[in-house]
């Protein structure tokens, strides 16, 4: 299971309560920007992105991410949404 979102992190305290936030899961999580793919998780990964533009945010789930995580991680993840 992959899922995808579109989230802005545009202030050095969003990205620390993003790293935080998404920390606490166990699935992998990817952030992309361009062709500049880093692992979600490292506060110092975040920082080398360009974060005046939208990030893509992709959670790759697996038979351990049941559907109860993925529902904490889209309500967690709420703050940090790009809305259309």
């Amino acid at each position: 299971m992959k899922k995808t979102y579109t989230i802005l992190l545009d202030s050095i305290n969003q990205v620390k309560d993003f790293a935080n936030m998404i920390n606490r899961f166990h699935c992998d999580v990817d952030l992309s920007s361009g062709r500049y793919v880093i692992d979600a998780k490292s506060i110092m990964g975040i920082f080398s992105l360009d974060l005046q533009s939208p990030l893509t945010l992709t959670i790759y789930g697996d038979n351990e991410t049941d559907e109860a995580e993925m529902a904490d991680i889209e309500k967690a993840l709420q703050p940090f949404l790009v809305k259309k």
